[in-house]
């Protein structure tokens, strides 16, 4: 049984046909409108063409934003003017094969848990440290929504008390701090600092600012400027995973982004400050950490395994 998964970026829509087992069988990708009218005219011609050739159950799409718990409606979304959009009904008029709407962050984190990183275990944590940081929560073996569908906005626990604005209308949100944004911002101030960012600021003169891919190069070359600004980043994100700890005492937390591409150089001080911010540590179990395995196709096969039709 083949269905479809559609992820829809800011930037890029991506989807492909999924079999049962998570595999891709074709993939297309092409840019993100601006219009809305126009994005959902994208959507519906991406699953004709692979209706097209296929023969589709399902079509499943993931979007960044808030879902409401029939998985039909767009309550919010950040980078699309979407609001209370019956996303679900419009792109179901086109496509005439049955639609199911999730959060992009479960979508990822549910293909982490079928395919991934996840699949040993049955309560998992996902974290992905983008722009923002995302969020997943599967708890024995179900995706956990809450009572509105709209659950696991992890990115949007308030870390700090009166801290950095976020885009969300609140103040001191954990992903001002374990974010990709946060890397380039830590860059930037140890940079100004003179002393060990001399590198960093040697890299921002040339190219006038200094990008996330260009912090991950040199934290793999040794810099100590680039790796004390992965140290501050990754360090926020163990303390918050100790308190997810203690409220949903996962088996493993599975981190995804671009950050996550710098692997145990990430992983080593998440470990450590998670270690030292648990609740009982010492006379506990405690989680295991993994780096995300299906990178960019995690949204579209989650979105894919997640579509709700032609069982």
């Amino acid at each position: 049984m083949l269905k479809v998964g559609i992820d829809i970026g800011g930037t890029k829509i991506a989807g492909g046909v999924v079999d049962q087992d998570g595999r891709i069988v074709e993939k297309l990708r092409v840019d993100t409108p601006v219009d809305t009218r126009e994005l959902s005219d994208a959507v519906i011609d991406m699953a004709r063409h692979f209706r097209a050739g296929h023969e589709i159950a399902a079509v499943g799409v993931a979007a960044a934003g808030f879902i409401d718990r029939d998985r039909a409606t767009v309550i919010h979304a950040p980078n699309i003017a979407w609001r209370n959009e019956p996303l679900k009904a419009i792109l179901e008029d086109g496509i005439d094969v049955p639609v199911t709407i999730d959060n992009d962050a479960n979508a990822a984190g549910w293909a982490e848990f079928r395919f991934g990183a996840g699949r040993d275990v049955d309560n998992m944590v996902m974290l992905t440290m983008g722009t923002g940081v995302g969020g997943a929560i599967v708890l024995d073996g179900e995706l956990f929504r809450g009572g509105h569908g709209i659950a696991a906005e992890l990115g949007h626990m308030r870390f700090t008390r009166d801290g950095l604005p976020c885009g969300c209308g609140q103040n001191g949100c954990l992903e001002q701090y374990a974010s990709g944004r946060a890397l380039q911002r830590e860059a930037n101030t140890i940079a100004d600092g003179g002393g060990i960012g001399s590198a960093l600021a040697a890299l921002r003169e040339e190219k006038g600012s200094i990008s996330g891919p260009a912090v991950s190069r040199l934290v793999l070359a040794g810099d100590p400027g680039a790796t004390e600004a992965l140290r501050r980043v990754a360090t926020a994100l163990g303390e918050a995973c100790g308190g997810f700890q203690a409220v949903l005492d996962p088996e493993l937390f599975v981190i995804g982004g671009g950050v996550a591409q710098l692997g145990e150089d990430l992983l080593g001080p998440v470990r450590l400050a998670y270690e030292t911010s648990l609740p009982g540590y010492g006379d506990r179990p405690i989680a295991e950490f993994a780096i995300a395995q299906l990178v960019n196709d995690a949204g579209l096969i989650g979105a894919a395994d997640l579509a709700v039709g032609g069982e």
